[in-house]
This record gives C-alpha cells, structure tokens and sequence, in this order.
C-alpha cells in the first residue's frame, strides 16, 4: 500500500498530540530536503517520515504486549526506556493496520530513533530529519545541522555520538543499535 503525504499525515493525526504532528510535519518537510540533497527516493522518505511517530502515545501495556508477542520485534527493547518502543512497534503495528509492505519504509520509522547496523540511506535520512528538524533546540543540533548540508554520514554519525554521551552523561542505558550504528559509520 502506498499512501500520499496528506493520507498518512491524516492516518496519524489523531493518535499525535498537537505539538507532536507538528513536529511530524516539520520532519516530513525535513526528510523530503534531506532525500533530494543525498539521492534517497523522496516519496519513501516523505511517507517514512509522516508516519514515524505514529505509535508515540499508544499505552505502554500495549507496546509492551506486541514486543512480548510478535516474533520480529526485539524483547531486549524491554530492558531500555520506553521512549525506544514506538518506532519498531509503530512500524509493526503500521504494516498490521495499513497493510504498510514497503520493507525500505518500515526500517526507516522503525530504527528512527536509535540508528542501527549498515542503515540504508533512507534510515539514515529519517533518524536525521527527526534529529534536527526547525522545532528541535538542544545543545549540539545546530553542529548536526550544519553537517547534515554537506554529509549526511557525517551528521549522522554526530548525533549518535550527542544521543549516546547525553544517555551516559545522565546514568542512562543506551540502546545497542545506537553503538551498532556508530560503530558503522565511524
């Protein structure tokens, strides 16, 4: 199933609050510039982007139950913050209700918010655009703004690093993927 831009934005609309679909938006608009400077298919970023966050507010107990029951989502996800659960299950959970087939899409909402292991550009797009669209303001964005004009690996490559030093600097787990995907572009 292929959905346009305002299809999708309309799909997640109401399970967003406001100020997240409009986060949505603004990284929607930001992954669509990302994919035309770095040469990934535009409308797959468009729509990845679009339905990234659709799972963000849906009960933990809920998240919880798909990880624990659906063989392909990670258990380990279980043993980190729950603030990861969302992008994989949204992608779980977006092939089950939309008939969401795209493999290309669904890797891209779900690792978007801890990269992985040999991202595709598409991945690497949609966890970049989420990372530094307009409405983001946190210490090190601007740096990974402007990298992410001239190198998207390299952009990438600096928010890993500002996620896993704010997480350690916090006493806080850090998910592995978010090593793996360093580890991979370093």
């Amino acid at each position: 199933m292929q959905l346009t831009r305002n299809e999708a934005l309309d799909y997640v609309r109401p399970a967003l609050k406001k100020s997240r679909y409009e986060h949505t938006i603004r990284v929607t608009d930001e992954a669509v510039a990302l994919a035309e400077r770095f040469g990934a298919d535009v409308k797959k970023a468009e729509l990845a982007a679009a339905l990234h966050d659709y799972a963000k507010y849906k009960p933990l107990d809920e998240m919880k139950r798909w990880i624990e029951q659906e063989r392909r989502l990670p258990k380990d996800l279980l043993d980190y913050h729950h603030e990861l659960w969302h992008g994989p299950v949204g992608a779980y959970m977006l092939e089950k209700e939309i008939g969401l087939e795209d493999s290309e899409i669904i890797s891209a909402i779900a690792c978007h918010t801890t990269g992985k292991k040999h991202m595709s550009v598409l991945d690497k797009v949609v966890f970049l655009a989420d990372y530094i669209e307009p409405g983001r303001d946190f210490p090190g964005v601007e740096e990974v703004r402007d990298k992410s004009l001239t190198s998207l690996d390299q952009a990438c490559l600096l928010a890993l690093k500002n996620t896993a030093v704010f997480l350690i600097n916090k006493e806080r787990t850090v998910y592995p993927d978010t090593f793996h995907a360093y580890n991979d572009l370093i």
